[in-house]
């Protein structure tokens, strides 16, 4: 009878152990900048120049996709307002810390605002949420604290609730909302807000949302905050001049920034997702398992050729 060597019994061992244990660990993921190196045109969409704004302050052009299957009569009032040149010339005059930065006519005196213009209605019903039939949402795997489910819908943060078969988009860092009163149905699209701190998703369906920036959240996260109550600014002289609001279709073609979105309808933005919901980055030591919509990136690019 020959005998094996303990050695051999030793090696043996081993080895089947290392098979074992390589068979137990998951492959490591692609990180999320190998995610977007792999993906293919048909992975990006690009900005619909019905539903884009270009707001022009001194320092540059803030983009804003707007989400008219989200708030459609708001989105219908905001366009006529931009047809209108009503924001030219109007401010920036708000920027309240880790919250918001608000843009409009500043004058307090409802009589001595500045018309809305042709088309554009100076009263609109409360589009806090729509109906979810219809909507295409990708669902995120983890909990959400503000709803039943969160996800993405035709590139936008939203959420939606089954047990009243609604949806709404989600207060996120760079949403775009209208500003109201204490009516529900006080807001006509010319007061506008975006997002600049900490999600505040209190706000969820308290308020109608109307869309998402998409580049130069720079422009507006940095200006110097207001000293008075909620972040306004006490001196006209502290605001920040708008010099336009236009729908990108009023501007000519070469003059349009050449951006596209990653979609968030694919097996590539679901790759996306968990490489951010699991970070295997060599500089991460421990995944995460779990990630908010908020946190979850929209990357935007120059679109190619």
């Amino acid at each position: 009878m020959t005998s094996i060597p303990s050695t051999a019994l030793l090696a043996a061992a081993l080895a089947l152990a290392a098979a074992s244990a390589q068979a137990a660990t998951p492959a490591k993921g692609r990180t999320m900048q190998q995610v977007l190196d792999a993906s293919q045109p048909s992975d990006w969409r690009a900005l619909d120049p019905n539903n884009t704004l270009y707001l022009e302050l001194a320092r540059g052009r803030v983009v804003i996709e707007l989400a008219p299957q989200f708030a459609p009569e708001h989105v219908a009032n905001i366009r006529a307002l931009a047809h209108n040149g009503y924001w030219n010339g109007l401010s920036v005059n708000r920027s309240q810390d880790n919250y918001v930065v608000q843009w409009g006519d500043p004058e307090e005196d409802a009589a001595k605002r500045k018309p809305l213009g042709p088309g554009a209605k100076d009263k609109l019903p409360a589009e806090f949420a729509r109906k979810s039939a219809g909507l295409k949402m990708t669902v995120l795997p983890d909990a959400d604290g503000w709803a039943k489910q969160a996800g993405f819908a035709d590139g936008f943060p939203a959420a939606r609730d089954s047990a009243t078969g609604s949806s709404w988009l989600a207060h996120c860092y760079g949403t775009v909302g209208a500003g109201r009163d204490m009516a529900p149905d006080s807001s006509n699209g010319s007061e506008l807000y975006v997002v600049i701190g900490q999600a505040p998703r209190h706000l969820d369906r308290n308020i109608t949302t109307v869309g998402r920036v998409v580049q130069g959240m720079e422009l507006l996260s940095v200006l110097p905050r207001g000293t008075g109550a909620l972040g306004f600014y006490e001196k006209a002289s502290e605001r920040a001049p708008i010099t336009s609001i236009r729908l990108a279709a009023d501007v000519p073609e070469a003059q349009r920034a050449k951006l596209e979105v990653l979609r968030t309808d694919t097996p590539l933005f679901a790759e996306l997702v968990e490489s951010r919901r699991n970070r295997r980055d060599d500089w991460y030591l421990q995944p995460a398992g779990h990630i908010n919509i908020c946190n979850v990136p929209l990357p935007v690019r120059e679109k190619k050729g």
